[in-house]
């Protein structure tokens, strides 16, 4: 009665333990690490500054306006003689002067620099966000790699749990039958060592359990108490067949995208670089006030000047000693440079897609069979669990049934998760990752 009423106890326990972890879902996971990773947050800002620089503030179109204002004090000892034949001699002669001014200055035509720059800006907006959304990417596979971790650790807790209990059940049954004389010592000692070991795997198993929640934490940003859990089913999910697939892996794959973006900056870069060979027209204005409070000496006492000054000036660099050439010359070559880049990349991605298309329905096949393998190793271990307890098979033959069904569940965990891995890592080479329900 006593057994009965602990177990009863241990299973309400456990079952309070289970809800007391909060269950982090793999959608919740990565609307956790969208707002929480740093490695996000910093590759966000990155596209922050990057908009900002396409602002109309950035793009050299508007007016410069320039504020001056000055003023000058002098104390003097001043002798002046007169063409009258007069002389005045002035010592300690106080003059003051006071000016201010605003001066505008506006580029009219530049040789049309300023738009190719300001549509370059606008590339590497767009680029900023390609790299940003690369960073999200990378970071997806690792949260759902450390995701995975936990997953495929919780199911080995729990095989090595259940493989445990299985040996614990075995002692007893070792014991009493050596107390009634239907076994001998070397059964029960079997059965501790088998303990022990089962015992040892299984710390080993919840130590891995944990440091692969911290890991997950991290990725997250550090958000969660250590009390949570994961799911530990998952879907596979994926709607493409492999032709249409790898068309939108040579459409959409990020290194490609981002390619093409440098592309039209090294465009741009050489008009840019060619408008240097125009000239620059300029418009300049100015408003100025002047004062001037004179000494004694002086004909005029007190002078005030106010007026406004306009002007067009021109300015063409006819020969610049060949930079401009270098410059228009250098940019051609970069512009070879991505273009021969981009060609390299489509060919590293037909290599690439068809091995992680590979890799992927390898994992699968492999998944498939090791579920199968499952129900086979489940029914051997019932069927020798059965004899071994009317004394048909003996220890070593049980054990090692035990340890077929123990290899067989972590066997299954692992191409399951790999599996699973290995889909998600092909969503993302075709650019369909974060298109995706999780």
């Amino acid at each position: 009665m006593n057994i009965k009423y602990s177990l009863v106890l241990a299973i309400l326990f456990f079952t309070s333990l289970v809800k007391a972890q909060s269950v982090l879902t793999q959608e919740e996971a990565v609307k956790l690490t969208l707002e929480n990773n740093y490695d996000i947050k910093i590759a966000n800002n990155a596209v922050e500054v990057a908009e900002n620089n396409t602002s109309i503030l950035n793009s050299g179109y508007l007016p410069t306006l320039t504020g001056n204002a000055g003023a000058t004090y002098n104390l003097d000892n001043n002798e002046s003689e007169f063409s009258n034949g007069t002389n005045t001699i002035l010592n300690g002669a106080e003059s003051d002067r006071y000016n201010a001014s605003l001066s505008l200055n506006y580029t009219i035509f530049d040789g049309l620099g300023r738009q190719y720059n300001y549509k370059s800006l606008k590339e590497q907006y767009q680029l900023s966000e390609l790299e940003a959304r690369e960073t999200i990417e990378n970071t997806v596979i690792q949260l759902f790699s450390v995701y995975y971790n936990v997953s495929q650790s919780l199911e080995n807790v729990s095989a090595l749990e259940e493989t445990l209990k299985i040996s614990k059940d075995r002692l007893v049954r070792a014991e009493y039958q050596f107390e009634y004389g239907q076994n001998t010592k070397l059964g029960v000692l079997n059965a501790e060592v088998d303990i022990v070991n089962d015992s040892i795997n299984l710390i080993n198993s919840k130590q891995q359990l944990k440091s692969s929640k911290r890991d997950l934490n991290v990725v997250l940003g550090n958000v969660l108490e250590d009390d949570f859990t994961v799911e530990t089913e998952v879907d596979f999910a994926l709607q493409f067949k492999k032709d249409s697939l790898f068309e939108k892996a040579k459409t959409r794959n990020i290194a490609l995208l981002q390619t093409e973006k440098n592309i039209a900056i090294s465009q741009l870069a050489i008009k840019s670089n060619k408008s240097a060979y125009l000239p620059t027209v300029g418009l300049v204005g100015t408003y100025g006030w002047n004062k001037n409070n004179n000494n004694a000496a002086s004909f005029v006492a007190v002078s005030t000047n106010t007026g406004l000054s306009a002007g067009l000036n021109l300015s063409w660099n006819i020969f610049d000693g060949g930079s401009t050439i270098t410059r228009v010359r250098n940019a051609k070559i970069n512009l070879e440079t991505q273009q021969l880049q981009k060609d390299n990349i489509l060919i590293s991605i037909t290599r690439e897609f068809n091995n992680v298309w590979d890799d992927f329905t390898n994992k699968l096949e492999i998944y498939n069979l090791q579920e199968n393998n499952i129900v086979t190793a489940q029914n051997n271990f019932s069927r020798t669990q059965e004899k071994f307890k009317i004394g048909q098979v003996n220890s070593i033959e049980f054990r090692q049934a035990q340890l077929n069904l123990l290899n067989a569940e972590l066997s299954k965990n692992q191409a399951k998760f790999a599996a699973k891995l290995a889909e998600l890592s092909l969503l993302q080479l075709s650019g369909e990752l974060l298109n995706v329900q999780f």
